[in-house]
């Protein structure tokens, strides 16, 4: 695939070297795999895998106004953002619709915020739009470099290659040290970390993890485990058009207390009232096909439509998230290029800690 006016990461030439096979994603030129997805996926499902997430926008808030700021934009309680911790909550349009899922960290100095690449315009917008009613300093980084390194032996690996004792985290936690932070969040269902660090120091870094034993893995393994542990992607599981509740994300919104007026609180209540016609299952199918997004899905209470559909080498068959009527249950027919499939709705995730969880 041509990756011709992509902008670079850090650790651009360090793909090349390693042999990556490059894809243009959200205006990047970004590693699909290293030579085998299936083998990078297995590593971090039994070992450490790190991939290259220095695409993602960082955004840093300071001022008075950043907790006021942050209780009308997130749809989740601006207070567990305290120093040292972190929340995943949604970025909400006036309707309820996903505008961003987002990472906010606390710090003692203000707020972090990690969104996703193919927002990034968007959301700078939204923001700097949002603001201008707060005392609140908004600073994009584009100076930083991000890596997440994941799997069983990650926080192992890296606490023995960088001096920092990051397995004494607790899960959405981080530490900052000598100007990086590190946070024990990830995007794969496995343990460890991600790092945010000077994005000069992303190579050395990037050298010592291969050196100690941690495997690149590209956007092709990172995909296939997200749906495995039943994460959701920005863009095809949910967007400005749909909320969270609809979305297997309602845990992500914090209604106490009911006077914060937080943005699509009002057109949410609503939807979370009547409840919504349509939510967010797991899909299993039991023919040798796979599942893709758009593939039709029919239910005895009507039909809905696959969001994201993989092999998952894990299980060894087609797994996938489905948006369908909330009264769905049992056996379902996935149709892929017009034949009607013999699948099941189940509950999310797939796979934890690599072992499958649904029945």
């Amino acid at each position: 695939m041509t990756t011709q006016g992509s902008a670079r990461t850090p650790l651009y030439d360090a793909h090349v070297a390693a042999g990556a096979r490059l894809t243009h994603f959200a205006g990047y030129s970004m590693p699909l795999h290293y030579g085998s997805q299936l083998a990078e996926h297995r590593l971090v499902r039994v070992g450490a895998g790190m991939f290259d997430v220095s695409h993602m926008a960082v955004t840093d808030l300071a001022g008075d106004g950043a907790r006021d700021f942050l209780a009308r934009v997130m749809s989740n309680d601006p207070h567990k953002a305290r120093p040292g911790r972190a929340v995943y909550t949604m970025l909400l349009n006036e309707s309820g619709g996903v505008v961003d899922d987002v990472i906010v960290y606390g710090r003692d100095n203000g707020y972090r915020v990690v969104s996703n690449a193919a927002t990034r315009e968007k959301v700078r917008a939204w923001f700097d739009r949002h603001a201008a009613s707060f005392q609140v300093a908004l600073r994009e980084r584009r100076d930083l470099a991000l890596l997440a390194v994941q799997g069983p032996q990650a926080l192992e690996i890296f606490a023995a290659t960088q001096g920092v004792d990051v397995a004494a985290l607790a899960p959405f936690t981080s530490l900052e040290h000598a100007g990086s932070l590190y946070a024990r969040t990830g995007y794969t269902g496995e343990d460890g970390l991600e790092v945010i660090l000077p994005g000069e120091q992303a190579v050395q870094l990037w050298d010592r993890l291969r050196a100690s034993g941690v495997s690149p893995a590209g956007l092709a393994a990172r995909d296939t485990l997200r749906v495995e542990a039943g994460l959701m992607l920005y863009g095809q599981d949910m967007d400005d058009a749909t909320t969270p509740l609809e979305s297997a994300l309602g845990w992500t919104v914090a209604w106490d207390p009911p006077s914060r007026a937080f943005l699509g609180r009002e057109a949410l209540a609503r939807q979370r009232a009547a409840k919504a016609a349509r939510v967010l299952k797991g899909i299993v199918l039991t023919a040798k096909r796979i599942m893709r997004p758009g593939c039709v899905v029919q239910t005895g209470a009507g039909e809905g439509e696959i969001t994201s559909g993989i092999f998952s080498p894990t299980l060894g068959f087609s797994i996938g998230f489905a948006r369908i009527p909330r009264n769905a249950a049992g056996d379902c027919r996935v149709v892929i290029r017009g034949n009607p499939l013999p699948g099941r709705i189940v509950k999310l995730p797939f796979v934890r800690r690599g072992k499958q969880v649904f029945e």
